[in-house]
């Protein structure tokens, strides 16, 4: 059965609750293999560093959050909507255990940065 067939299938009979479970949109990424590991840069332009969250286990890195919308003036009604404001998660499997690496971040412009250092550069 097609994809799309089988989501307007359950859009139609699953209920409200479980069709809005899953959040409503990913964050685009790029993954680097380095010399010390990894880099997974996500592109969260708007979403402010506090509503971040990142976790390693086992093979998977998963960065969750919200964007809001900050916009909120008296008497301000919205004439276009384009940008998703909700929460977000993005799950990736890497080709290695990242229970012992050493992860940091960095977010700069938009761009969070995970870079996980694994041993020996697995």
């Amino acid at each position: 059965m097609p994809t799309d067939l089988i989501r307007l299938m359950q859009s139609l009979f699953l209920p409200v609750a479980e069709r809005f479970h899953e959040p409503l949109w990913q964050p685009s990424v790029d993954v680097y293999r380095t010399c010390k590991g990894w880099v997974v840069k996500f592109e969260l332009a708007g979403v402010r560093p506090e509503d971040i969250e990142v976790v390693v286990s086992s093979t998977h890195l998963t960065v969750r959050g919200a964007r809001r919308d900050w916009l909120t003036e008296e008497g301000c009604s919205h004439y276009r909507m384009e940008i998703s404001y909700s929460h977000f998660e993005r799950t990736l499997e890497l080709p290695c255990d990242l229970t012992k690496a050493r992860v940091t971040t960095e977010y700069d412009c938009g761009l969070l940065l995970v870079r996980i250092e694994t041993e020996a550069g697995k």
